[in-house]
């Protein structure tokens, strides 16, 4: 893809993120995100639709960032992978922005995507977690359970009035994984 494209549409993403810190999603419109983004409206319907899918592509960016960072997991440690530390941090930093993904019925495509995309980077750490892995169960099938379990936590974790920190929910997270019939590491 051609570098100018990448940069903005990166523009547009960190302009959509900064704007949710400052008010609610609903609250922003296309012309505040160029605006932002120091763009004009119709290069932002040049790239994106909607800011729906604009914020789509921006949660994709992120979790594909946090997904190339799996391979480094050490399934046998009881502290949780940094590349799991490291989005729930992105989360926390935005937990409006998340906590309207996961409780809103507009954002179900957006979740649908971010559940996908989870999916997919757990999918891939199968050859690393196969001493692990319970042998009658398919890859696909773990993987989606997992992404389910975590995707859970990180919905009840933002919906939380006194919500925790980041490392907490990360080893909330981790200890259900490690704590799972067939899938705790030998002891």
């Amino acid at each position: 893809m051609d570098a100018r494209i990448v940069r903005t549409r990166r523009s547009l993403q960190e302009a959509l993120f900064a704007l949710a810190r400052e008010r609610g999603v609903d609250e922003i419109s296309v012309s505040d995100i160029a605006a932002r983004a120091g763009v004009n409206r119709s290069t932002f319907y040049q790239h994106y639709s909607d800011k729906e899918t604009l914020l789509a592509d921006a949660l994709d960016l992120i979790a594909d960032e946090a997904g190339a960072q799996l391979g480094e997991i050490d399934f046998t440690s009881p502290d949780p992978p940094q590349a799991l530390l490291g989005f729930l941090a992105h989360i926390e930093a935005h937990a409006a922005l998340y906590a309207r993904v996961f409780s809103e019925p507009g954002y179900g495509a957006v979740l649908a995507r971010l559940r996908a995309n989870a999916r997919d980077a757990i999918r891939g750490l199968a050859p690393e977690a196969e001493p692990i892995m319970p042998r009658q169960v398919p890859v696909d099938v773990v993987a989606a359970g997992i992404t389910g379990l975590v995707l859970g936590v990180i919905g009840e974790w933002l919906a939380q009035e006194d919500r925790p920190g980041a490392d907490e929910a990360g080893r909330w997270i981790w200890r259900i994984v490690l704590g799972l019939p067939g899938l705790a590491p030998e002891r």
